[in-house]
């Protein structure tokens, strides 16, 4: 199953072609944990850097860490890269813990989470973060992001915007 595509969520999808890409534009005869977590790192949309932000992770010293790891990969040129054995046992990684937190689809969180000891970061900081940024959703579509943290994609704290001070006063209230 971890390695059918179609059970993988659209932007799991679109990291492991942006990682196969990054390693087919370096000359990189395999693709590596790293060329995934470049290609993670650089998903917006996606819910990997809400989780990193949530454990306090800088996404900006990760990636650099992986790039200066991609730059010291060997160069193999005229044939187009393979998995590595080390990409391939984060994939299995990845649909264990799918099979753990009972999601039909490996999503990124999924990938995250496999690729916690190589971000030196511990598994149940991570998951505490995906539940925070997540709730009780589970990952039942290919496109699971689009339900996670609605009201701060859609809505406005109107709390804390009165704690900053950016609410223009009400009118007329100057006698009270």
């Amino acid at each position: 199953m971890a390695l059918d595509p179609n059970r993988w969520t659209l932007k799991t999808q679109e990291a492991f072609n942006a990682a196969i890409g990054r390693a087919t534009a370096n000359s990189n005869p395999e693709v590596t944990p790293d060329h995934l977590l470049v290609a993670l790192l650089g998903q917006s949309e996606g819910v990997v850097l809400p989780i990193l932000e949530k454990v306090g992770a800088s996404p900006v010293s990760l990636r650099n860490r992986a790039e200066d790891e991609l730059g010291r990969l060997p160069k193999a040129y005229g044939s187009e890269p393979r998995l590595s054995r080390d990409l391939n046992a984060v994939v299995e990684a990845a649909d264990a813990a799918r099979g753990e937190l009972g999601d039909e689809y490996l999503s990124t969180e999924h990938l995250l989470l496999a690729l916690a000891d190589r971000l030196e970061l511990t598994r149940e900081d991570l998951l505490e973060a995906l539940r925070a940024v997540r709730g009780s959703h589970r990952v039942t579509s290919q496109n699971p992001e689009d339900q996670y943290q609605a009201l701060e994609k859609y809505g406005r704290d109107l709390t804390e915007a009165a704690r900053q001070g950016k609410l223009d006063p009400v009118i007329g209230r100057d006698e009270e």
